[in-house]
């Protein structure tokens, strides 16, 4: 009796042992896995709200100082336009979402029918790169960047 009730102990405390360790490992795995998103998270990536604050007023600048563009711009509150720029990019790039303004469709509707097209769109794109580039971001996350950008190019163009 004795023998038997050793090895069901044994037995269980093995059990028990694995069971933790298991238990422990998924945790840590879990842990990691979390770490690691918030990493790839392309807004953290970036440098977050200093940044992208940082990115956008660049990327206005650009944009008003480029005759392809600029026209777009005329008569806008740029202060209000960069506001909500930040809380779309803060958006779409994964950071805290507080993007209160319209779809792309409904927000650009009255400039294709000031002749937004194409040819602005990758003005825009590349106008958004070179701020990026600028600002030290790598070929990686700007690709991303584009593709997001490129992802709402029928929305913009209402199309």
């Amino acid at each position: 009796m004795y023998r038997g009730s050793r090895k069901k102990s044994e037995v269980r405390l093995k059990f028990q042992q694995a069971f933790c360790y298991h238990f422990v490992a998924s945790i840590v795995e879990v842990m990691i896995l979390e770490d690691f998103n918030s990493m790839s998270d392309l807004y953290e990536r970036l440098g977050g709200e200093p940044a992208l604050d940082a990115a956008v007023d660049i990327f206005y600048r650009k944009v008003l100082s480029d005759d392809r563009v600029n026209e777009f711009f005329d008569g806008v509150d740029m202060e209000q336009q960069a506001a909500k720029q930040k809380g779309f990019l803060t958006m779409v790039f994964g950071g805290p979402h507080n993007y209160t303004g319209k779809d792309m469709r409904e927000g650009h509707k009255h400039l294709v029918s000031r002749g937004l097209d194409d040819t602005h769109v990758d003005v825009i794109i590349e106008l958004l790169g070179g701020t990026l580039k600028e600002l030290s971001v790598g070929d990686a996350d700007i690709a991303e960047v584009a593709a997001i950008a490129e992802s709402v190019r029928d929305d913009v163009l209402d199309r």
